[in-house]
C-alpha cells in the first residue's frame, strides 16, 4: 500500500477528524479559562491579598548582577498559584460538562422516556429484551 493513500485513510477516519475537532475546541476552551482566571478570579484574589500580583512572586535565590534580569536565579511559585488556579476551574467545569452529558445520555437511552428521542440502537435492545422477557415467562409455564 503507498504511503499517500494509507495516509489518506489515516486523515479521513472518523476518530481523527473528532480528535482535531477536540483539539481546536479545548484550545479555545483553554483561552476562556485563561482570561476568566486572570480578569475574574485572580483581581479579587489580588485584592483580598492587599494587591499582590501572584504572577510576580517568586524566591529569589541569586539577585541580579548589574540590573541584568538574566544573571537573577528565582523560583516563580506565583505563576504556580496561577496555573493551578486554572487547573481547578478547567476541572471544575469539565465535571459540569461531563455531569450534564450523562444525565442527558441517560434520559435518551431511558427507552420509557417519551420527551427525549431514543436512539434507533437502544430502542431494539429493548424490544429484544422485553421479546426474550415474554419468551422466559412462556417456557417457564410449561
Amino acid at each position: 500500500m503507498s504511503l499517500i493513500k494509507e495516509f489518506k485513510e489515516f486523515a479521513v477516519k472518523g476518530n481523527m477528524i473528532d480528535m482535531a475537532v477536540g483539539i481546536i475546541i479545548g484550545t479555545a476552551f483553554n483561552n476562556v479559562v485563561q482570561t476568566i482566571v486572570k480578569k475574574i478570579f485572580l483581581p479579587p484574589l489580588s485584592m483580598l491579598t492587599d494587591g499582590v500580583n501572584f504572577s510576580e512572586k517568586k524566591w529569589i535565590l541569586k539577585s541580579m548582577i548589574n540590573d541584568d534580569p538574566a544573571t537573577e536565579v528565582a523560583v516563580g511559585y506565583g505563576e504556580l498559584i496561577e496555573v493551578s488556579i486554572d487547573f481547578l476551574v478547567i476541572a471544575f467545569v469539565v465535571f459540569v460538562v461531563i455531569k450534564l452529558m450523562n444525565r442527558l445520555r441517560k434520559n435518551a437511552e431511558d427507552p420509557k422516556n417519551k420527551q427525549t428521542v431514543t436512539p434507533k440502537d437502544i430502542e431494539l435492545l429493548n424490544d429484544l429484551k422485553e421479546l426474550m422477557q415474554e419468551q422466559n415467562n412462556i417456557l417457564s409455564r410449561k
